[in-house]
């Protein structure tokens, strides 16, 4: 890791808690919250937006899995989850997006900071991707609501697709204004027609 980390921990076990919070500062990090149960451990996360959650799987109220959903609800945030067992259905229930590690009790420091790099690592492609996503999901809805505006202009002015797209172009440039705004205006302007008519 190049960067020193703000990092959140929970364990029921209080040895663990120590052991963790002393690794963690060797190792460069920053404990920003310490926490002996989920619901804990979610409060925190909230007060400190930590930017990595270190949490124990079994914890009472809430287990560590059911904290790491709660806690990704207000903000994403990578987590690395901690057991003292090999659980198939709990391995299962922990391939949410967030969760970008699993170690096994009794965690060397080695390990751990294996584990840290792996997982922010993990999140930053997960974010990538994330953002790609959202990124083609809205291109994808700009470029419907031109081709609407493109079918008002073509049935408003009598023209066709060429010369429509042309004038939508035209008034996006005249204006200094991205197609897509031009075209929400004229789709909004259309509405605004179609309530007129319905009086």
């Amino acid at each position: 890791m190049s960067r020193p980390l703000r990092v959140a921990v929970a364990d029921d076990e209080r040895d663990v808690r120590d052991y963790m919070q002393d690794v963690l500062t060797r190792l460069g990090h920053e404990v920003v919250a310490v926490a002996e149960t989920g619901r804990q451990l979610a409060e925190q996360v909230k007060a400190v937006t930590p930017d990595l959650v270190i949490t124990d799987i079994r914890m009472p109220d809430m287990d560590g899995i059911e904290t790491s959903m709660a806690v990704n609800r207000d903000r994403q945030v990578p987590v690395i989850l901690v057991s003292a067992h090999h659980d198939a259905e709990l391995l299962t229930r922990a391939g949410a997006d967030h969760i970008m590690g699993y170690l096994v009790k009794p965690v060397k420091e080695a390990d751990l900071k294996t584990a840290i790099s792996l997982a922010m690592q993990r999140f930053g492609q997960f974010l990538a991707l994330a953002k790609e996503a959202s990124d083609l999901r809205q291109a994808l809805e700009d470029r419907k609501l031109i081709e609407r505006a493109k079918g008002i202009l073509m049935k408003r002015l009598r023209v066709d697709e060429e010369e429509s797209f042309r004038r939508l172009r035209k008034l996006s440039s005249d204006r200094n204004r991205k197609l897509v705004e031009v075209a929400r205006e004229v789709v909004g302007a259309e509405d605004i027609f179609h309530r007129l008519d319905a009086l």
